[in-house]
């Protein structure tokens, strides 16, 4: 694209920048949808936390996680959060975020603190926990 700096290409309506996708943000009231806006969500950053349930506890971790849902929907900066089951007691999370400050504000939230408060009680050893930079993205929307 002669003559277009870096930032300009971006605002093409068929160009984005890298990491990003356009979701549409729905409102609704009782079922009754009263607006709609259109949002750029980049996603640069991620965590990915592995746990070990202790034996006969594999249920409380199950239950656990999915509790966590209803805390992170509470998080802005949680583009993305999945509680997910990777073997017979061996589980994990893997969150997404538009930033490093954003990763940040997760691990001192809600969710942070109840895993800390239930790791020795659940967990077989502490979560191993792994910051990582998302190279690609690809959200609904």
């Amino acid at each position: 694209m002669p003559g277009k700096t870096q930032a300009s290409k971006y605002l093409d309506a068929n160009v984005r920048p890298p990491h990003c996708t356009i979701v549409t943000v729905k409102f609704t009231t009782r079922g009754v949808e009263w607006g709609r806006k259109e949002q750029q969500i980049m996603i640069k950053a991620a965590l990915f936390v592995r746990l070990e349930a202790k034996p006969g506890r594999e249920k409380e971790v199950e239950d656990f996680l999915r509790s966590g849902l209803a805390i992170v929907e509470e998080e802005p900066a949680t583009t993305a959060w999945f509680g997910i089951r990777l073997g017979p007691s061996t589980f994990g999370i893997f969150d997404a975020f538009p930033d490093d400050a954003g990763r940040e504000a997760h691990l001192a939230g809600k969710v942070a603190a109840a895993l800390t408060a239930k790791a020795g009680e659940l967990f077989a050893r502490p979560p191993s926990m792994e910051k990582a930079d998302v190279l690609a993205a690809k959200l609904p929307g």
